[in-house]
């Protein structure tokens, strides 16, 4: 049965070892991160977004190395001494289940960003669906992050209209609305995510909590929890 969820953005920046000069900037974000992973309970499936659709298993190891420092990260305790290239969304997941709840076992799910609403509705029916078929309590972690476009130093560089629209995500994040999230601009890179999420979780949590929003560097991160 479905326990918890957890959002988090998919920020490289807070893992302290790449983060540098930023560390303090961002350690609201990185707190609240690990805050909300420790509502879930010890079987974990992630939700995030991909160049492709891939399914990576407790059994994983990773590495941050592609992105400045060797800080590898496992999605269990247990996991083999093999690294596996992963996406970002899996290697922030191991990294923060071994913060959270290094006894925990996670299941990545990474979705192509080309889905459309609907169709990713549908495939968080599904995932609710197998989720509901469990013998145990799950939490899902949903790893994406919002518009990349919200200040000049943005790596996306600066759009105007990013703000509004981030500020509509925020709130139907903060709101559990998950009829909000079905109307999610293409530019919010964790999109797909989102609508997995609308999917699994409608008609809607039974309650939302949100611990911080913001942009540093111009990219928008929601760190909350919902109730299923």
């Amino acid at each position: 049965m479905l326990s918890a969820i957890a959002l988090t953005p998919s920020a490289p920046v807070l893992v302290p070892e790449l983060a540098g000069a930023a560390t303090r900037e961002v350690a609201r974000f990185h707190d609240a991160a690990v805050a909300a992973a420790r509502e879930l309970p010890d079987r974990w499936i992630a939700v995030g977004v991909g160049g492709s659709d891939g399914v990576f298993g407790p059994a994983t190891r990773g590495s941050f190395g592609g992105y400045g420092a060797d800080v590898e990260v496992t999605l269990s305790h247990d996991a083999p001494q093999t690294v596996t290239a992963l996406p970002l969304c899996a290697l922030f997941t191991g990294w923060l289940r071994g913060l959270a709840n290094p006894a925990a076992q996670a299941e990545v799910r990474v979705y192509s960003a080309d889905y459309e609403p609907e169709a990713a509705f549908g495939l968080g029916r599904r995932l609710r669906a197998e989720i509901d078929r469990a013998g145990e309590p799950v939490g899902v972690l949903v790893v994406a992050d919002g518009a990349t476009t919200l200040t000049a130093a943005a790596p996306g560089g600066h759009d105007p209209a990013a703000s509004a629209m981030q500020a509509a995500l925020d709130d139907a994040l903060a709101a559990g609305d998950v009829a909000a999230l079905a109307a999610v601009s293409t530019d919010v890179v964790g999109r797909v995510a989102y609508q997995v999420l609308a999917g699994l979780a409608e008609p809607g949590p039974r309650s939302a909590r949100e611990l911080v929003r913001g942009a540093p560097y111009g990219v928008g991160y929601f760190v909350g929890v919902w109730s299923p």
